[in-house]
């Protein structure tokens, strides 16, 4: 899905958002627990549609590459990279693009060499997916 310096990967993304003032931590950036929170919501989104119906997160293994600030419009790419039986792996790429405001703590818009938009976080997530009563299930057959 990673694309070169200062592009978005192609297709469109599972979520896109605002982080707004509320998810600032004390250093001034958007706290990680927030883009966490996001990573989980897109992956279980693109593993409920291939599931066609509920799952749960069973795992996660995250990345954080650059600092996400208030006013970026952050992207969420997933992609499905494995599927085993009753489980799902799903990877997730977090890109920030500027927003057309300027930053409320008057800092330049250039995050670097590579600019906007930025490769900010990466992750894997694994899923389960489960019945009513929260037990394990098979997933449906590949379409």
């Amino acid at each position: 899905m990673a694309e070169e310096c200062g592009s978005l990967p192609s297709g469109q993304p599972t979520i896109r958002l605002m982080p707004q003032l509320t998810e600032l931590n004390g250093f001034g950036s958007v706290f990680g627990g927030w883009t966490m929170s996001q990573m989980d919501v897109a992956a279980g989104n693109a593993a409920m549609l291939v599931a066609k119906g509920k799952v749960t997160t069973a795992a996660a293994n995250i990345a954080f590459m650059k600092p996400l600030r208030v006013g970026n419009i952050v992207s969420f790419y997933t992609r499905i990279t494995h599927r085993g039986r009753t489980s799902l792996k799903v990877a997730v790429e977090v890109y920030a693009e500027q927003g057309a405001a300027t930053y409320v703590d008057g800092a330049p818009g250039n995050t670097g060499p590579c600019g906007y938009p930025y490769l900010a976080a990466t992750a894997e997530f694994v899923f389960v997916a489960i019945d009513n009563e929260g037990e394990k299930r098979a997933l449906p057959p590949e379409e």
